[in-house]
């Protein structure tokens, strides 16, 4: 990690941008950690509460919605009353309600607590992409995204390994009390961390309506936000898509343990902390579009060549390569919505449009899961690659270059 950072502040940026950055990966990181950890312990929450599949989906889908609602208040309020201090709250009331589900005593109770906690996930990550590329030089602005971007990754790696060490001994209940934590964090971000300057200078000054109508306001705006919204679902729908079924697809289609299938998945989430990396690297130095489309393109050329892989070795490397495109992507939509909107919306657009799009590719593990039943694991992941072809057409006709432009 550290060698990530050090490539990514090799212009040397100050100590200000390199705090940020940090707070912006943490706390992203510790987004994707509560997210996920529903996954690993539902079945035990079902068996305890006696839940029916519908009522256990429907606690999935309440975080869902309140990270899609909280998404759009949270952004808003950002551009009203500072990164820092809006961000601090997103993590406090999804740490708060994390650690209240652990005192669940039904499923109406857990339902509610889920979707407060969504509430505080969904206001996270657009804030914290905004406070980073608001803090950085306009040459490593894609770079300081991807490395929020990381930290999303390496919070499926966290979540993949701290849940078979604890869960045996601490149950469900005590999974979601680790999820207080991240209160820690927001309480030392709050002391060591000032509003970006970029901000400050906008605070006070009159606005013409809600931060939301920038993003419409006209032809090109709509534009980049319909384009940004079709970018951000392809992301989700590839990201949960492929991650919640990549271990059923490797035990049920090849026969894999669950430690191998563990193993395997992980190995894909560690290609994509380098494809994040690399993607930053690549988006600085000859520009987002052409990341993007090298990117795309690679994804559904693997997602293709990954669906007719056999041998135990083959779908480690495949797994590896895949996961380098597939969420390789993640920090080009901050540095995008960075560069297109003023920053009097820039939050609400960060937030907006990724959480417009997480909640249509929230859908993504349900569209693989009707095509492995009709057809098969193998034709359902080769079928991905239509919608990275869809996101090429997308980034091709309706997004500009913005490459190294001064934020507004």
């Amino acid at each position: 990690m550290d060698s990530l950072i050090d490539s990514a502040l090799a212009d040397k940026p100050d100590r200000h941008a390199l705090k940020s950055v940090i707070a912006s990966m943490l706390g992203y990181a510790l987004d994707t950690y509560d997210n996920l950890v529903l996954g690993f312990v539902l079945a035990a929450v079902s068996a305890e509460f006696g839940l029916l599949k519908t009522e256990a989906g429907f606690i999935a889908t309440a975080t869902l919605v309140g990270a899609v609602l909280g998404g759009i208040v949270f952004g808003i309020l950002a551009d009203y009353y500072g990164r820092v201090r809006v961000m601090t709250w997103t993590i406090l009331i999804f740490a708060t309600f994390t650690g209240l589900c652990a005192f669940a005593q039904g499923y109406w109770d857990l339902l509610a607590y889920r979707f407060m906690a969504g509430l505080g996930l969904g206001g996270e990550w657009g804030i914290g992409m905004a406070l980073a590329t608001e803090v950085c030089p306009p040459r490593l602005r894609a770079r300081f995204a991807s490395l929020v971007g990381i930290g999303g990754t390496l919070g499926v790696v966290l979540t993949a390994f701290v849940t078979p060490l604890l869960f045996p001994t601490i149950g469900w209940r005590g999974m979601f009390l680790v999820g207080i934590l991240p209160a820690i964090t927001a309480f030392v971000m709050r002391r060591v961390l000032p509003e970006p300057h970029v901000f400050q200078e906008r605070v006070g000054k009159r606005r013409s309506g809600l931060p939301i109508w920038t993003l419409f306001k006209d032809v090109p705006s709509t534009k980049a936000s319909l384009g940004m919204i079709v970018l951000c679902a392809v992301q989700n729908f590839g990201f949960y898509g492929l991650m919640i079924w990549l271990p059923t697809y490797l035990s049920t289609s090849f026969g894999f343990s669950v430690t191998k299938s563990s193993v395997w998945t992980a190995a894909t989430a560690l290609g994509m902390i380098v494809g994040i990396w690399l993607f930053g690297e690549i988006a600085d130095r000859i520009g987002r579009r052409p990341a993007f489309f090298i990117y795309q393109i690679g994804a559904a050329v693997m997602a293709i060549v990954y669906s007719q892989l056999s041998s135990e070795f083959t779908l480690l490397v495949g797994g590896v390569v895949l996961g380098v495109f597939v969420n390789g992507m993640i920090g080009g939509y901050g540095t995008l919505m960075a560069e297109l909107y003023p920053t009097e919306a820039r939050s609400t657009a960060q937030n907006v449009l990724f959480n417009a799009g997480r909640f249509i590719g929230g859908f993504g593990p349900l569209v693989i899961a009707f095509l492995a039943t009709q057809y098969s694991f193998m034709v359902a992941i080769a079928c991905l690659a239509i919608a990275y072809l869809i996101d090429l057409a997308a980034t091709a006709f309706l997004i500009p270059e913005r490459k190294g432009a001064a934020l507004d």
